[in-house]
């Protein structure tokens, strides 16, 4: 048996051995409500989430060797004041850790896609008036999506500590709309942390049933130009609290018990970030203003202001390694001038990568869910452009993965090195 066959048998294994697990655990799920209690009567953290109607959706199963585990945190940074909203005090935050999880976990409660009231507004408003989907509200259970991390599991001692990820979306998007990838990147070993902008994110749940909404649009160019300098500083705020849980704190305002073994499972010397669209913008605009973040992505994100004119981060470029990937869309936001900047001007690794077929929302979970929709060919080739979605998320996966194996994790898979037959809508660009 050859080396690539000896490692497909042992991805298929690992998969096949998840895939048995979540059937255990959904077959659990699916008995009265007595015989499904744990030992000692024990009720799953929680309590079960309220059925909406509408059809549910599902992400696809992650590959990698670990199950994964979710925990949200909620914190408050007392010593600043929140740039959108001055009049509510502390600047206030929601993030979800996702995390290579102890084969201990898998049975534990499913981590919610988006909690409900976040999920009612994500359908009556931002499904269509910010990311334009085309479909009727009140038809999809987004709530209930299925994910494949699990409530507060244990953390994986075996291979930790991990390297840390942080997640930025996209202008109008929920933290909740990269989950797909989020979960793959957690199954392959990373700690990743999504992060949402209060105010400037559509909708933000707290734990107390607060949903904060996203604040009038103003002039686009201010708009962007504060959201940006809001999520630098939401960013570094987050590795300083993440330092502090890895450290044996709990930087919850609520208090809300960690996951047993999260504190020192973080490798906070090997930390990356990544976004789609503003947050890719983001990434490349943190690693500027913060060394702590050591490699990063962008994801179809402007690197040019809305006047055209190139952001300092293009001009400046950066001295640590930085992933462009775009499109070929012509639907979609001119990326190249701003790359093309950035390129020239950066001293540091760069490579700028262009999936052909692909549209704007190809890099989230729109990629995954608006298929199951139902929607007209039109509508679908309109959200995703014509590459085939499977297609699209098995290069994602591959290319994130290898970007930050090599650079966080000292590997070298070659993919970065020029065009792969494996992979033929990747298209690297100069």
């Amino acid at each position: 048996m050859t080396t690539h066959q000896t490692t497909l048998a042992r991805r298929t294994l690992t998969a096949a051995a998840v895939a048995a697990t979540a059937a255990l655990c959904t077959l659990g799920a699916a008995l009265p409500a007595q015989a499904a209690q744990p030992a000692g009567g024990a009720r799953p953290a929680g309590g079960a989430r309220p059925v909406a109607a509408g059809q549910r959706l599902s992400l696809p199963v992650p590959t990698g060797r670990y199950q994964v585990g979710a925990a949200p945190l909620h914190l408050v940074d007392r010593g600043r004041t929140d740039p959108w909203r001055p009049e509510q005090g502390a600047r206030e935050l929601m993030a979800t850790v996702y995390y290579p999880a102890a084969q201990a976990g898998g049975c534990r409660e499913q981590a919610p896609y988006m909690l409900p009231g976040a999920a009612a507004h994500f359908d009556a408003v931002t499904a269509d008036t910010f990311l334009d989907l085309g479909i009727t509200p009140g038809t999809t259970d987004w709530a209930g999506t299925a994910t494949h991390a699990r409530q507060d599991a244990p953390v994986a001692v075996q291979g930790g500590p991990h390297p840390v990820l942080v997640y930025s979306p996209g202008l109008g998007e929920p933290r909740t709309w990269g989950t797909a990838l989020v979960e793959q990147l957690a199954s392959q070993g990373y700690v990743v942390v999504t992060l949402d902008s209060t105010y400037e994110a559509p909708e933000v749940q707290f734990p107390d049933g607060r949903v904060a909404t996203i604040v009038p649009l103003t002039e686009p160019g201010a708009f962007i130009t504060k959201a940006l300098e809001v999520r630098v500083a939401d960013t570094r705020f987050l590795l300083d609290q993440l330092a502090l849980l890895n450290g044996g704190r709990n930087p919850d305002a609520d208090g809300r018990p960690l996951p047993a073994h999260l504190a020192g499972a973080l490798d906070l010397d090997r930390v990356g970030m990544y976004g789609h669209s503003l947050g890719g913008t983001a990434a490349a605009d943190a690693m500027a203003a913060d060394p702590r973040i050591k490699a990063g992505v962008d994801l179809d994100g402007n690197l040019t202001n809305f006047d055209g004119s190139p952001m300092p981060v293009a001009q400046h470029g950066l001295d640590r390694p930085f992933l462009l990937v775009g499109t070929d869309s012509p639907t979609d936001g001119d990326t190249a001038p701003g790359f093309r900047q950035f390129r020239a001007d950066t001293p540091g690794w760069s490579r700028e990568l262009q999936l052909q077929g692909a549209d704007h929302a190809s890099f989230t979970d729109a990629e995954a869910l608006v298929p199951q929709l139902g929607l007209d060919p039109a509508t679908r080739t309109r959200d995703l452009g014509s590459l085939d979605p499977a297609v699209a998320l098995r290069t994602e996966r591959a290319y994130l993965t290898a970007y930050f194996d090599q650079w966080l994790r000292g590997g070298d898979s070659r993919l970065l090195d020029g065009p792969s037959a494996a992979y033929p809508a990747m298209r690297f660009v100069g």
